[in-house]
C-alpha cells in the first residue's frame, strides 16, 4: 500500500508539472515542431533512406524505406529471398507482391494505397495542416503507461481520423491510433515509438512497435538514417509490364 501510495502521489506531481500554458491545438503542435528541432531542420531535410528490420512472428525482416520531396515513397521489404516493393510517385501507388503472385507492378487501391502517401509526407500531418486540409482538435489530456499526454484528434483531407499522443513534458509523439478499414470492417491499429535519436537536428523515433486489435503484430527498429541524400525519381515510377515493353519495342 506505501508503495502504490508514493507510486500515486508521483503520479500527481507529474500531472500538476504539466505547463499550464500549453492548451491549445496550435500551441502544441508548436511545441511538438520545436521538440523534433524545429521547422527550419524539418524543412531541411528533402530526401530519407531508412535501413530497418522488422521483428515478426520471430523473423526479421530487412526493409529500405526512400522518402524524396514531394511526398514520393518506395519501400522494399525481403522475405524469403523474395523482395515486396511498395511505392508512390506524387500520382500513382503501386506494388509488386511476389507472395500475392504478383510478379510485375499493379497499381494499388484503398487503404494501402492511402498509407503510401502519408508515408511519403517527411513533416507529417500537424506541419502545416491547414494548407494540407487536415484539422486538428485537442480531444483531452490522458495519461499512457503513466507518462502524462496530450491526445490530438487528427482530420485527414480524406476524412481518415488518426489519433496522435504528446508526451506532455517533452511534446514527442509517444502513440498513433487509427481504424484500418478494408474487406467491410474496421481493424483497430496503434503504433507507440521509442528511442527518440537526433539526425542532422531532427529527433527521429528508431523503435516502434504496432499492435493490431490490442495484440502486437510486430516491431520495427532502425539501424541507419541517412539525409539529403541523391535518390533518382525513377524508381519510384511504376515498372512498365514486361507485354507493354515487348509493345513499344523496349
Amino acid at each position: 500500500m506505501i508503495r502504490k501510495a508514493i507510486a500515486l502521489t508521483f503520479l500527481a506531481c507529474a500531472a500538476l508539472s504539466i505547463p499550464a500554458s500549453a492548451q491549445t491545438v496550435d500551441e502544441l503542435i508548436k511545441k511538438n515542431i520545436e521538440a523534433r528541432g524545429g521547422l527550419e531542420k524539418l524543412k531541411a531535410i528533402k530526401s530519407m533512406r531508412v535501413t530497418a528490420k522488422i521483428h515478426s512472428e520471430g523473423m526479421n525482416l530487412p526493409l529500405v524505406l526512400q522518402i524524396k520531396r514531394p511526398g514520393m515513397v518506395r519501400g522494399e521489404a525481403i522475405f524469403q529471398g523474395k523482395a515486396l516493393v511498395r511505392a508512390y510517385d506524387g500520382e500513382t501507388a503501386w506494388q509488386i507482391n511476389p507472395f500475392d503472385g504478383l510478379k510485375e507492378a499493379e497499381p494499388m487501391s484503398g487503404y494501402d494505397a492511402k498509407e503510401m502517401l502519408y508515408i511519403g509526407d517527411l513533416d507529417g500531418p500537424l506541419v502545416d495542416y491547414k494548407a494540407k486540409g487536415n484539422t486538428v482538435e485537442l480531444a483531452g489530456k490522458e495519461e499512457l503507461e503513466a507518462t502524462p499526454v496530450y491526445k490530438l484528434k487528427v482530420t485527414l483531407k480524406d476524412g481518415e481520423v488518426k489519433y496522435l499522443y504528446l508526451d506532455a513534458h517533452n511534446y514527442l509523439e509517444l502513440k498513433e491510433t487509427w481504424k484500418q478499414k478494408g474487406d467491410g470492417k474496421a481493424t483497430d491499429v496503434d503504433t507507440v515509438y521509442s528511442d527518440y535519436k537526433a539526425v542532422a537536428g531532427v529527433m527521429i523515433a528508431h523503435s516502434w512497435e504496432t499492435r493490431v486489435n490490442g495484440e502486437l503484430d510486430d516491431r520495427t527498429s532502425l539501424e541507419k538514417v541517412e539525409v539529403n541524400i541523391s535518390v533518382d525519381d525513377s524508381i519510384f515510377k511504376m515498372p512498365k509490364k514486361t507485354q507493354e515493353k515487348k509493345s513499344s519495342g523496349q
